[in-house]
């Protein structure tokens, strides 16, 4: 497909990349027309190792400062639009890394830190995730937590919660919050999908579902096409509204297969808890570099020009205003 003007103008954002970091991926970021990216930075990791990752992440920031810049303010993505360089939000994927303490969340904040999921798959300190057992909910800790994130301005995201930590979260943020990146439970039965009261909760509270096109959370799993990721992005605009929906991969560009597999064991190295397979990406949009592939289809689709924009980024950067603040 030939690239669109209209790509090419619009802010992309994708609400989560989980890939191998390297100058290599953030040159396909930049070839792919990205303005910015929430890039994971933790998932299992506790206090120290999060710091390091941190860390890394600085030193990349100035090594490929080219090609990338961080972002703190709303203000900063438009700048790196206008710079030609692609916006790194720094993310955490679980809650381990703050170390059970309160006070660690202003200073990572002061870092940059700008998303937190509050757990990763099980259940820790602050709730339970969507493969626990038994979920029961946001705990007394887990309340604290939700508190000083609304107060540091931090956005919750609750992709890989259980249901009811979900709700708990939502009734008790004081600020809207995301499914970064998730698909509808509706379409396919996988717990690491949500339904569709989960799905209009986050929304009637301002909040944002990114929409993942991860193949083992689609209805055709590694069969999907793009223009199936399109039905499934269609489908949550119909429950949740055009001003709610935006885009969010979960990119595993250049992992490997020991890095996968680090993701879907406990912790890293425990039980297993999905399995590795079937995560086999649309042909016309398995890679980085073909975001502009997605707008195409949109257009194919005959979505207007307001609504594409939205969706490829406006309604993240008028979240990221609203929690940021």
């Amino acid at each position: 497909m030939s690239r669109s003007n209209l790509h090419d103008r619009s802010i992309v954002i994708d609400g989560l990349i989980v890939s191998r970091w390297s100058r290599e991926l953030f040159e396909a970021m930049r070839t792919g027309g990205l303005t910015a990216a929430n890039c994971t930075c933790s998932v299992w990791e506790g206090f120290e190792e999060s710091m390091r990752a941190v860390g890394q992440w600085k030193l990349w920031l100035r090594e490929n400062d080219d090609l990338i810049c961080q972002i703190y303010t709303v203000e900063d993505i438009a700048q790196a639009k206008a710079q030609g360089r692609v916006g790194v939000i720094l993310g955490w994927q679980n809650s381990d890394g703050f170390g059970e303490d309160v006070r660690t969340v202003a200073l990572y904040a002061e870092l940059g830190l700008r998303v937190v999921q509050l757990t990763y798959h099980n259940a820790n300190a602050v709730c339970a995730g969507c493969l626990e057992t038994i979920d029961r909910g946001l705990t007394d800790f887990g309340h604290e937590l939700v508190e000083a994130l609304n107060e540091i301005g931090i956005l919750m995201d609750l992709s890989h919660v259980g249901p009811q930590t979900s709700i708990d979260a939502i009734r008790a943020s004081k600020k809207p919050l995301a499914y970064t990146h998730c698909a509808p439970k509706a379409l396919k039965d996988h717990p690491r999908n949500k339904t569709d009261e989960e799905l209009r909760m986050v929304a009637e509270v301002g909040g944002m579902v990114g929409v993942t096109m991860f193949p083992p959370f689609m209805p055709r799993g590694s069969l999907s096409t793009l223009d199936d990721y399109l039905d499934v992005i269609e489908y949550v605009i119909n429950l949740c509204g055009e001003e709610q929906v935006g885009i969010g991969t979960d990119f595993t560009q250049d992992v490997t297969p020991e890095r996968m597999a680090y993701f879907l064991r406990y912790k890293g190295h425990g039980r297993q808890l999905l399995q590795p397979k079937g995560a086999v990406f649309p042909e016309a949009f398995c890679r980085i570099e073909q975001y502009p592939n997605l707008t195409n289809a949109m257009l194919g689709r005959g979505w207007n020009e307001g609504r594409i924009a939205r969706v490829l980024g406006e309604n993240w950067l008028r979240l990221f205003g609203e929690v940021w603040s």
